[in-house]
């Protein structure tokens, strides 16, 4: 249709100025265009009048009129007018199709990021959560040691308390005793006082007295001297005038001394016999072994104890695994050592106090069918000379055994030390020579077993005649959640389960109790634990109700932890109190 009407024909060219003369402000205010925006100028632009192209189309008009086909281009012109609105329905069509989707994308869009925000604020509150447990953990703990402090201040101050009243008391008691010492001393005093004064007063009766019996005295022995003197002269005249009586009685008193010598000789020897076969010997302090006197005063003891069957040897014992199967094989080894007859092995058992040393030698003992016997190393000390008699009757009184004996020395060190160290005394050295004499070759009657906890101490000769060294550790968490376990069926659960009267236990989870107090008693060994069983006990009996609760059982197990680091501490400390003299000693040695 531009063709026709002529609205889109060529418009007319502008003028010298660079407007069209037909339009407002062209060629009369060029510089005021020029101001103009683009945006501006376009809608000027607009609003511009072609008259040119109107009068072409009247024209055209005209022409087409004048035409005989005016009337199909006016059709063909309508059939263009409804394509063309087809065309824009189409497209508008088309623009909508664009605009719903472009609604779904952005729905779309949106729920996306609504699921976006939901897994962010989930996240949030996850993290917000978790550090909100943390923050509980941490105060829960806070309150756990600000409570342990609590109570290890109100323990100090018990402590100080009972510190005070007990030197308190100790000035009273020494007071008491000072005031008491003075009166004594003034009624003392008093009385030399008063019996010197009646002594100055009697003197002359006094020493009238002491002269008259000394006269009397002097009489009586001079009539003495005189009878006797006349009655051994009659006798010896008379014996010396009969030499048959001579003979007699030099006879009866030579056979009158070897009667009193053969005597002696005979109760040493019997004495000795007795000691070594029925007696036990002085520097034993716990047998298994009964005695003749032993066996007639407890015959229900020997009865049962000649029907006792052997027990494992680690029964009731708890150990790391590696060190169970290594005192296992030596308790096999031992039991048929001592059924064929064999030579034993000597054994030194080495590691902290209480981790079941002289335990595992007892429980050896029964479970091979021998007797043991356990003797203190310190206790060879005291004896001085008498210490090498003492141990060869220890030994000579092992060999006498019929059932083969087990001898445990405890605290080993003490006696068995180097023979070069200063710290020895020549007694001391000669019962280890005793010692290392009597232990020179293997033996089928007794099986010996050291027990130390610092064997590196020991003489070199006494580490030669040791066959195998087993090291005992402190338990570790397993073996430290066992021995509580054990022990709180023993001392807890086995009494109230047996009715006994004022043994009571709350209901609360036994288990986790005892895992938790195993990793609070990190460093105790299995002798600290056992009495830590004993304490439950001694709580219970105290308690108003008879009424066993879980905050008791930890409260016990917190105050053994806290003497268990008391310990530590002194042994710390005296630790460096021994370096500090030997460093010392050496010193001056040196100077």
């Amino acid at each position: 249709m531009s063709w026709f009407f002529g609205s889109r024909g060529q418009a007319p060219p502008p003028d010298r100025d660079g407007g069209h003369p037909d339009q407002p402000g062209g060629g009369g205010n060029p510089g005021a265009e020029m101001n103009l925006t683009r945006a501006e100028r376009k809608a000027m632009e607009a609003y511009r009048f072609d008259s040119s192209a109107l009068e072409r189309a009247a024209e055209a008009a005209k022409t087409l009129e004048k035409s005989k086909h005016a009337r199909e281009a006016l059709d063909l012109s309508k059939m263009q007018e409804n394509t063309r609105q087809q065309e824009l329905q189409a497209k508008a069509k088309e623009y909508e199709a664009h605009i719903e989707t472009a609604k779904v994308e952005q729905k779309r869009v949106d729920y996306e990021e609504r699921r976006k925000l939901l897994s962010e604020e989930t996240k949030h509150q996850q993290q917000r959560a978790q550090y909100q447990d943390q923050l509980a953990r941490k105060r829960y703990e806070e309150q756990l040691v600000q409570q342990q402090r609590v109570q290890e201040e109100n323990l100090r101050k018990q402590e100080e308390s009972v510190a005070k009243q007990e030197a308190m008391r100790r000035a009273t008691i020494e007071h008491e005793i000072e005031m008491k010492e003075k009166n004594k001393m003034k009624l003392l005093e008093a009385e030399l006082r008063a019996k010197a004064k009646v002594d100055r007063e009697n003197r002359d009766i006094n020493l009238e007295q002491i002269r008259l019996k000394a006269q009397e005295h002097r009489v009586t022995v001079l009539e003495g001297i005189k009878t006797a003197g006349s009655v051994l002269g009659a006798g010896a005249q008379a014996m010396l005038n009969d030499w048959q009586k001579v003979v007699t009685a030099a006879g009866g008193l030579s056979l009158l001394a070897l009667g009193i010598y053969s005597a002696k000789g005979a109760t040493g020897v019997t004495s000795r016999y007795i000691e070594a076969r029925i007696g036990k010997p002085s520097l034993v302090g716990e047998t298994s072994r009964f005695s003749l006197l032993e066996a007639v005063r407890h015959p229900i003891h020997l009865i049962r104890r000649f029907r006792s069957k052997p027990t494992d040897a680690l029964q009731g014992i708890v150990l790391q695994p590696k060190l169970e199967e290594r005192l296992r094989d030596i308790a096999i080894a031992t039991k048929n050592t001592r059924q064929n007859k064999g030579f034993y092995r000597n054994i030194s058992l080495y590691g902290p106090p209480g981790t079941g040393k002289t335990l595992f030698a007892k429980k050896l003992a029964n479970h091979s069918g021998m007797d043991y016997a356990i003797m203190t190393g310190g206790d060879v000390a005291p004896m001085g000379r008498e210490g090498v008699t003492a141990i060869h009757k220890v030994f000579d009184w092992a060999n006498t055994s019929g059932r083969g004996l087990l001898l445990f020395v405890d605290e080993a060190d003490a006696f068995l030390r180097k023979r070069s160290s200063e710290r020895i005394s020549e007694d001391l050295r000669a019962s280890l020579n005793a010692f290392l004499y009597r232990t020179s070759e293997q033996n089928r009657k007794f099986m010996l077993i050291l027990a130390s906890n610092t064997p590196e101490q020991f003489d070199y000769a006494i580490n030669d005649r040791l066959d195998e060294m087993v090291e005992f550790t402190l338990p570790g968490l397993e073996e430290r959640e066992r021995l509580v376990r054990l022990y709180f069926d023993k001392f807890v659960l086995e009494p109230a389960a047996e009715g006994q009267k004022r043994f009571k236990v709350e209901q609360f989870d036994y288990g986790a109790v005892c895992s938790k107090m195993a990793k609070l008693c990190e460093g105790m060994s299995g002798r600290e634990i056992s009495k830590l069983g004993v304490a439950w006990q001694a709580a219970l009996y105290c308690s108003e109700d008879g009424v066993l609760t879980e905050k008791m059982v930890v409260d016990k197990c917190h105050e053994a932890i806290h003497q268990h680091k008391q310990k530590m501490a002194w042994l710390s400390e005296q630790e460096k109190g021994d370096h500090k003299s030997i460093t010392g000693g050496k010193s001056q040695q040196s100077q």
